[in-house]
This record gives C-alpha cells, structure tokens and sequence, in this order.
C-alpha cells in the first residue's frame, strides 16, 4: 500500500537549511533521506522551497484569489514528502517516526488514494 509521509517544521528548521551552523539538522536529514531510500521502499519525494516562497490560488464565483505565502497561518508548514510503498500503516508510522521533524514539528501519514480501475 502506498503511504505518503508529509513533513511539517517550525520556520526555526526552514531557516537551518541555509545555517552554515546548522550541520547537525542537516546531517539528520540526509541520515533519514539515505536510510529511507536505500530500504527501497521510496516511490517518489521531494523536499520544498520555504513556505514563503509559495503562492496560494482559491476560485471564489469566477474570480481568482491569489495570494503570497502560505495561505495557512500556522507554526509549522509542509517542508517535504515521500511516497512510500509498504505493507501496512504500521510501516509507514514506523518511517514517519524516524523522519527529524518528527520531534520538532510532525509527519502527517495519508493513503495514497488510487482510482478503481473501470
């Protein structure tokens, strides 16, 4: 079953990925990115650019309502995802867990929804 694992920080961890001081978050991370890819179980995933850096589109009627930044007001945004193919929930709360965000910020695990086929 396919899992995706989405890593939620605090800014504090967004503003270490430019730190030159911050090599432990970094190594960290590419500890969990290296053991998670190398299990094989990694379909896709991407780490994002700072929620600053986004623009948020909503249809009202026939007008656009475009804003900049996250369109959400919250102490932690969206900092990555993997999609993750595993036998059970379990599994992927078992990677969700390791993920360093974990402690600081949280992993939200949602199934992959697929389509029946027709």
């Amino acid at each position: 079953m396919q899992y995706m694992l989405m890593f939620y920080q605090p800014q504090s961890e967004f503003d270490q990925r430019d730190e030159a001081a911050a090599q432990a978050y970094r190594a960290g991370w590419m500890d969990y990115v290296g053991a998670i890819r190398q299990s094989g179980v990694v379909q896709n995933g991407h780490g994002l650019q700072p929620p600053l850096t986004g623009t948020t589109l909503r249809v009202r009627g026939d007008k656009r309502q475009v804003q900049d930044g996250p369109f959400a007001d919250s102490k932690e945004q969206l900092g990555g995802y993997f999609v993750i193919e595993v036998a059970d929930l379990d599994a992927a709360l078992e990677w969700a867990a390791r993920a360093p965000c974990a402690s600081t910020g949280g992993v939200e695990v949602r199934p992959v929804f697929t389509a029946p086929t027709m």
